[in-house]
């Protein structure tokens, strides 16, 4: 049952990615030849008007044919003034920009409502999850409650700053070095207090020295109005800003392996629903905001790049060749088939492995 809902889910923001070019598309007097849900083969199909709807085997997205989006495509005189490159460049930026307008507005609407609705987790000093292969592991123990570091007290951050002054002795520090010096810290184990010493380690990802555990998770803080909107503004900008860093990620191969794809999409949203429900809603307004950013860069395939095309000929004030544009576009595509292949990849590992603990 998770499994359907989140391919529902997932689906969703497909069908309203792809309704916003077809309803503007519409608008504007383009003459919309397809609407399809998911890439072919076809498993089913039916004309309405001049428009076909389908819907296809392969759950990768969905496109809208429009006619016209080959500039030297040959077309009967009774549909070729209602072409896509036969209208102004605004009219085609309108219904190039409109999916990926859909997908921002549903993230920011999504969020707003998670954070309103739900609230935000409150701050702890307990320790949560211990990563593997980090200095924390076998030491310490999830349930633990920090009360100082270096004997300091503080919140989080402080604690994550006060360990990350412990650095590496290398210049340049490389994953996995261990830190001049160790940590102290002074832990409540069951009401008992211990002192523990712990030598943290670089990690890359970061960027800084660290123990390698996560805090678990405090109690929901209810959020007024403003302080909700406030909230979804700022994660909004930090989701856009890691995705806006996902070619850059590619060539890091720590990184690399943070990139996921649909089926981790697919799977990451199946075990929140099974986790809690109001949870998805957040997971699904960051693929939905994630997948408006990957569309807007400005190759071809992508939304962006018929964008991008369609201002230089707006700058030059005449058409670009068609053959430009598709030898560009190969740019483009063989990002598009990188980062779907890398993510792939990664999913298949951790569906086969302990990262989405299916064995």
């Amino acid at each position: 049952m998770s499994w359907l809902l989140a391919f529902v889910g997932f689906a969703l923001l497909v069908i309203l990615h792809e309704l916003g070019h077809f309803g503007v598309a519409k608008w504007v007097g383009m003459r919309v030849e397809r609407f399809s849900l998911f890439f072919p083969p076809t498993i089913a199909k039916k004309k309405i008007g001049e428009t076909e709807y389908a819907l296809g085997a392969t759950p990768l997205g969905g496109y809208v044919k429009i006619t016209g989006m080959n500039p030297d495509e040959d077309l009967p005189d009774e549909v070729r003034t209602r072409a896509y490159y036969a209208q102004p460049v605004w009219k085609r930026i309108a219904v190039i920009s409109a999916g990926p307008i859909v997908n921002l507005i549903l993230a920011f609407l999504l969020l707003f409502v998670f954070f309103f609705l739900i609230g935000r987790e409150t701050s702890t000093k307990e320790v949560g999850p211990i990563e593997p292969g980090f200095p924390a592991v076998g030491v310490l123990q999830e349930g633990d409650r920090l009360i100082r570091v270096d004997g300091r007290g503080g919140d989080q951050r402080a604690f994550a700053d006060r360990v990350a002054t412990h650095e590496c002795p290398n210049a340049t520090p490389v994953k996995g070095c261990r830190a001049e010096t160790p940590v102290t810290l002074l832990i409540d184990r069951g009401g008992q207090r211990r002192t523990i010493r712990l030598v943290p380690e670089y990690d890359p990802r970061v960027e800084r020295t660290r123990l390698g555990f996560a805090y678990a998770p405090g109690p929901r803080e209810d959020l007024s109005f403003g302080n909700a909107l406030n909230l979804t503004a700022t994660q909004f900008w930090n989701i856009t800003r890691a995705t806006l860093e996902l070619p850059a990620r590619l060539i890091d191969s720590e990184q690399r392996k943070e990139i996921s794809g649909v089926v981790g999409s697919y799977e990451a949203t199946r075990q929140t629903i099974l986790n809690d429900v109001a949870d998805a809603v957040a997971i699904l307004a960051i693929i939905s905001l994630s997948l408006a950013i990957v569309n807007l860069f400005p190759f071809l395939p992508l939304d962006g790049g018929h964008i991008f095309w369609a201002i230089v000929e707006k700058v030059r004030r005449r058409p670009v060749p068609f053959s430009v544009m598709e030898r560009a576009g190969v740019v483009g595509f063989m990002l598009v088939i990188l980062i779907f292949l890398v993510g792939l990849s990664n999913d298949i590992d951790r569906l086969s492995g302990e990262g989405f603990q299916v064995r």
